[in-house]
């Protein structure tokens, strides 16, 4: 144990006191910032980044009305500069729960994961991943859309299609195929 100049329990005390108003004041708002000093930002500019996600109101206008004027509890303020970093950030450790032998390819809210299937236990592989997704997104307050998911079977031939029937969280995603027809273009001299 280390014993710091003018350090006290006092301090330590209201150091915690802050950082769990910070967690209560928005879910969303703690766990980026969790996420923020795993990546090693030191705490005056969690303190700068806090403030920025922090005590926002909104309210709507259409035509000459507006609505009420209420909290933002949670998200990153679309429109900002930093917001899209954060956003990346936030969602940046989603391929850490992905396995090697599957790809995964994210572009701001849209992730796509794929495998070349050789047998069963390459489909059975991929709905693992789905579901590993699907517990991420919970973990970290993320919705997913299982309406907005498809699964593309890119195949060569119509017997190698793929009969596995793929779901999130309960739901069945939709299926495109795609069959590829090989063409051979040769120039002559």
């Amino acid at each position: 144990m280390v014993f710091l100049t003018n350090k006290s329990t006092t301090t330590q005390l209201l150091k915690s006191s802050r950082d769990w108003n910070i967690a209560l004041s928005s879910r969303f708002c703690g766990s980026l910032l969790a996420k923020l000093s795993c990546y090693g930002i030191n705490d005056q500019l969690l303190a700068w980044i806090c403030s920025f996600l922090i005590d926002r109101k909104q309210f709507v206008t259409v035509s000459s009305c507006s609505s009420p004027v209420c909290d933002v509890i949670s998200g990153i303020p679309q429109g900002s500069v930093l917001g899209p970093v954060l956003f990346i950030i936030y969602l940046n450790d989603i391929c850490d729960i992905i396995p090697t032998e599957v790809t995964i390819k994210l572009f701001a809210d849209d992730t796509k994961i794929y495998s070349s299937l050789s047998d069963h236990m390459s489909a059975e592989c991929l709905q693992a991943c789905l579901h590993a997704i699907s517990s991420w997104s919970h973990h970290w307050q993320l919705t997913l859309s299982p309406s907005k998911c498809t699964v593309l079977h890119v195949v060569a031939a119509v017997k190698c299609r793929d009969r596995f029937s793929y779901s999130i969280a309960g739901h069945t995603l939709s299926v495109v195929e795609l069959l590829l027809i090989w063409v051979l273009l040769m120039t002559i001299n």
